[in-house]
């Protein structure tokens, strides 16, 4: 390969022409700095060099991709061309975190460890009392700690370094003037960290303001912050003065989280839940375009001099991730079955992970016939209960326990752990550093803007035309609601009507005490059309959801008014995985249990919005006239926000990528026909025509009356403009007795639906509430731990999971469906 090299080793003599014509050619190209021809002396000086040492340090050799062979003598060979999909090095520290260059990043790491706390921790009590302090700002405060330049709207991204701002890192927190000052000091110039600035109004009283996400003027409400100087017994109170929502947890009485580094280091106690006086109002100063919010607590810390951290939710940073990925890639036998690769690279340049999950498949044909299952989470950068589900469901998935390995035999996981690795590092709320919602963007084209989102697509579109694709679940975080709930996507097809309601349904039996099927949305409005749950449910994945977590704790069962901790979260990413066998049960029992029952509580939600309005309840027309996107109400009261658009500076990159799109595109001609097949088609269509015209007529006729009585929420299909609104809408025999094979008449099958009806009404209170199935035991007070199963019967995979055998340890897993 490098005859040059050759000739240093073996040459004897002097060069000849073609020897020497090489010298001048590798020397030009870099390969060697010495000159073109060695003299013998040269060479006996060469020869008396080991060649081992030759290989390694010749002044003469410029490359370092030569190896040895095993025997330890020089074979002149390169190393193997560097995977581009390979993970970080297994042995080597892990890749520091890139910031925007206008970021300083202060030099220390920050570590907590994890605790669940002994007792449920319950939401404050509000009295009615609290205070609402008025808003001084630093006219008559004393400002103690302010970020220097922050980018706003007007700017944005270009350019990062691991490490952030190059240069001497400023002191910004004020100077003690001696061991007296009881100042605090306040910090957030590190990973996930988010304060502006700090006001001190009073000796034990500050006013914080949050940063907006980079590159915008709005989206606060993250916040992670550090303190330093603290008092033992005495009262602090903090007030965040830039908050933007008018509504959230904290109004009914969620805590701010505390952690306390002597705590941690004496006592083993983690993140917990304090703060008293909590109260959440409107601020009497705003900047003329939106109004702000305030939020204010007070606290007693538990020790003099101690250093303290407040965050609105546990922190999970992009370095936890990778910690927990390097574990993964370390373990023989966890890495036999998860293959971890790059997706794709953020703006920053940090690396977006793609792990593969599934057991190693015995015969090409088994691979092919496996489905496949899509898992992201931290699209938007502050909801880190997002990162604690997927810690939960990675825990349980990649375990050895039989489930799991069941699991593993018959899906292939593709999992994205954080879909938005910058924005979790500089603490973001909702952006990444293009400034924009990403969830908002998944039908992008601008590939190099939105490199997570358009990669993330671009996989699974690719993964659709290899197998079908089971589930999709994106994790969030919600900040005005309890409980965990989905929301999802109203099939179009009668044929799996309310089969995209069965999953949710399964999953709230299998955690009652926080998962809540009546929080549970499905209506796909045309702002969330850019979202990933739509956009993966138009390309056609059926059961496309995403899961909203809250920041607060439950409602349900024995959890009542208490707040989540990371024990919580984890322990919902195994119930998704058990959820997951029961969805996916060949003894369809349970589905068809679950279907049945949801057609039981469509029917008492239709009733009840029929005694709202007052209207009567006596339909003469089929049920397929009502459609399942009216009687839901709108998911407006999610966290979601709506798009802003592009940035400036990208609109014109949009315009032509456009253009250039309708340039390349080739019209589609229609293949010509003969005159004899355009008259049978003519005949074929004049028959349809004829034949559906037959079977609308008595419908016509009988519907007439009914219609002109109908609310707003009711309406003929045929007079509504979207077709998606005529392919929600279910069919009457779908409804009742579909399943028994039976076929009734509108009319018997009215008078029967609403005779049974009258009788439950008389029985039960009206309203969706989810009856769980009498197998399963629905006490609320009976919690139970994440490691045991329902009380459903089990019979999974009898065949299965009966004739398993030993896992053969295979070398290295065999898939055919890595991007």
């Amino acid at each position: 390969m490098f005859p040059a090299l050759e000739t240093e080793l073996k040459q004897q003599t002097l060069p000849e022409a073609y020897e020497d014509f090489m010298y001048h050619h590798l020397q030009y190209y870099g390969y060697f700095k010495g000159p073109t021809c060695l003299s013998s002396t040269v060479h006996r000086q060469i020869e008396a060099v080991s060649r081992d040492s030759l290989m390694l340090s010749s002044p003469l050799l410029k490359s370092r991709q030569l190896l040895h062979d095993d025997l330890g003598e020089v074979n002149p060979r390169l190393r193997e061309p560097r995977d581009l999909f390979a993970f970080f090095s297994t042995s080597g520290p892990l890749q520091a975190p890139r910031w925007p260059i206008e970021c300083e990043v202060i030099k220390e790491n920050i570590h907590h460890i994890e605790w669940v706390p002994p007792q449920p921790e319950y939401y404050y009590q509000p009295t009615g009392n609290e205070k609402a302090p008025e808003i001084v700002g630093e006219e008559k405060g004393t400002v103690v700690y302010q970020l220097d330049s922050v980018p706003t709207e007007d700017s944005y991204f270009t350019s990062s370094r691991v490490g952030g701002k190059p240069g001497i890192i400023k002191e910004l927190a004020v100077t003690l003037q001696g061991p007296e000052d009881d100042t605090l000091l306040f910090e957030s110039r590190f990973e996930s960290g988010n304060l502006q600035k700090a006001t001190r109004v009073n000796t034990y009283e500050y006013e914080l303001t949050l940063r907006t996400d980079l590159y915008t003027n709005k989206h606060t409400q993250w916040f992670y912050f550090r303190i330093q100087n603290t008092r033992k017994d005495v009262t602090y109170r903090f007030t965040i003065v830039n908050l933007l929502k008018p509504k959230s947890l904290y109004t009914i009485g969620m805590k701010p989280l505390m952690y306390s580094q002597l705590d941690a280091s004496t006592h083993s106690i983690g993140w917990r839940r304090e703060g008293n006086e909590i109260r959440y109002y409107r601020s009497n100063t705003d900047d003329g375009q939106q109004p702000f919010y305030c939020l204010t607590w007070t606290i007693q810390f538990p020790h003099d001099q101690d250093t303290c951290f407040f965050a609105h939710f546990y922190p999970y940073t992009y370095t936890d991730l990778q910690c927990f990925l390097l574990s993964v890639a370390n373990s023989p036998v966890q890495s036999q079955f998860c293959k971890l690769r790059t997706l794709c690279r953020s703006l920053a340049g940090n690396i977006v992970y793609l792990l593969t999950i599934t057991n190693p498949a015995r015969t090409p044909q088994e691979a092919a016939a496996k489905k496949a299952v899509v898992l992201t989470a931290r699209v938007h950068p502050g909801e880190s209960n997002g990162s604690w589900i997927m810690k939960g469901f990675l825990d349980f998935i990649l375990s050895n326990s039989p489930d799991a390995q069941l699991l593993r035999d018959i899906f292939i996981f593709k999992v994205v752990p954080m879909l938005n690795p910058d924005g979790v590092i500089v603490g973001n709320y909702r952006c990444s550093l293009a400034g924009r919602d990403l969830n908002r963007h998944y039908k992008t084209i601008l590939k190099e803007s939105f490199p997570c989102i358009w990669h993330t697509r671009n996989m699974i579109k690719r993964l659709l035309e290899e197998r079908e694709v089971l589930l999709y679940c994106d994790f969030h975080g919600h900040s005005r609601k309890s409980n965990i709930f989905l929301y999802g996507c109203n099939n179009n097809d009668h044929k799996f009507w309310l089969h995209e309601r069965v999953f949710p349904l399964m999953l709230s039996k299998n955690a009652p005490d926080k998962f809540s099927f009546h929080s549970c949305n499905f209506k796909v409005q045309k702002c969330k059309e850019g979202t990933g749950r739509v956009v993966m449910w138009r390309m056609g994945i059926l059961n496309s959801y995403t899961m909203e977590s809250t920041f607060g704790g439950s409602t349900l069962g024995n959890r009542r008014d208490t707040h989540f901790t990371p024990e919580d979260l984890t322990s919902l990413g195994y119930h998704v995985c058990d959820t997951l066998l029961d969805f996916c049960d060949p003894d369809r029992t349970k589905f068809m249990q679950c279907l049945a029952e949801l057609k039981e509580l469509l029917q008492q939600e239709i009733h009840k919005k029929f005694k709202e309005l007052g209207q009567d309840m006596d339909l003469e027309g089929s049920w397929s006239d009502i459609s399942l996107t009216d009687i839901e109400s709108s998911t407006s009261g999610s966290d979601s926000s709506f798009s802003d658009g592009l940035p400036v500076h990208l609109l014109n990159t949009t315009d032509e990528l456009n253009q250039k799109k309708k340039m390349y595109k080739k019209k589609k001609r229609k293949p010509l026909q003969s005159r004899k097949q355009r008259n049978k088609q003519h005949q074929k269509s004049n028959l349809m025509q004829e034949s559906k015209l037959t079977e609308d007529a008595p419908e016509g006729a009988g519907f007439a009356s009914t219609l002109q009585k109908q609310p707003a929420f009711f309406k003929n299909s045929e007079n509504t403009s979207s077709s998606m609104m005529k392919n929600e809408k279910p069919r009457l025999n779908e409804l009742n007795g579909r399943d028994k094979g039976t076929s009734l008449g509108p009319s018997k099958m009215t008078t029967l639906i609403l005779t049974k009806n009258k009788e439950r009404m008389q029985r039960e209170k009206p309203g969706f509430t989810v009856s769980c199935s009498p197998k399963r035991n629905t006490n609320p007070s009976q919690e139970r731990a994440p490691d045991t199963k329902p009380n459903w019967s089990r019979n999974r995979y009898p065949a299965t999971k009966g004739g398993r055998t030993t896992a053969v340890v295979y070398p290295s897993l065999h898939i055919y469906t890595y991007p």
